[in-house]
């Protein structure tokens, strides 16, 4: 496959594109935000940004804020317990320094990655609709297109997966999902796959953390070889 990040729509601002704090793009998701601002005041309850350099070369994408964790915290996986496995294995690889404390003002700081949403906003009972995936797909595809030196994409999950194919203009039959799996885009790009990391999938041991590390091994080695990352070894478990 020969691709490089396509516009999958009109994004209203300009790269890296990112939703403004009453986006009305989605009008469930622009309701769900003002009853959230109600119930849970001195939360972030708007489209949460971003986080981590646009010159790094990998980008995590997941799915979704959670209502009380990313969507209050301001920052992604942040307070979600997915964040926990997340942040813990970011550590372990050297992608990541400081203290997590489930926190946007804690000491975290990331190293050669950037973590974003398929979706900005929370979704009520976190399941976003096929519409409110399409509308937000422009901003992810932007923000790929936005980083020079991407060379590593790891969707957490089907539907960041799905999305992530879409806004990179590929057909979902040259790129299916699999935990694990790796798809050459270009000569610049692969796209990683991996569960999610969400409480349920760890609970039920769907995702184990030696599965969940496994894939940011191959990243790491991959990225390394590339040149697109010094070599650190990993801390013990």
């Amino acid at each position: 496959m020969n691709a490089s990040p396509a516009k999958a729509g009109v994004c209203p601002q300009k790269q890296p594109a990112s939703p403004k704090s009453d986006c009305p793009l989605c009008p469930r998701l622009a309701d769900f935000r003002v009853e959230n601002r109600r119930a849970l005041p001195g939360g972030h309850n708007a489209p949460v940004p971003s986080f981590g350099g646009l010159d790094s070369p990998l980008l995590i994408v997941g799915l979704a804020p959670g209502l009380r964790g990313a969507n209050f915290t301001g920052r992604p996986f942040t307070g979600d317990y997915a964040g926990d496995l997340l942040y813990a294995t970011l550590l372990r690889f050297g992608l990541a320094h400081g203290v997590y404390a489930a926190s946007a003002t804690d000491s975290l700081q990331l190293f050669h990655c950037r973590i974003t949403n398929a979706v900005r906003c929370v979704p009520p009972q976190n399941k976003p609709t096929p519409q409110e995936i399409a509308t937000c797909r422009c901003f992810l595809a932007d923000e790929a297109a936005a980083m020079p030196n991407l060379r590593a994409l790891l969707c957490l999950g089907r539907i960041a997966h799905d999305s992530a194919v879409k806004a990179l203009g590929l057909r979902a039959k040259d790129a299916p999902f699999g935990h694990g799996a790796a798809h050459s885009i270009s000569d610049r790009l692969t796209l990683y796959d991996s569960y999610h990391c969400s409480r349920y999938n760890t609970n039920t041991g769907v995702l184990t953390p030696q599965m969940f590390y496994a894939v940011f091994a191959r990243i790491v080695a991959d990225l390394e070889r590339a040149g697109a990352r010094t070599p650190v070894a990993p801390t013990p478990a």
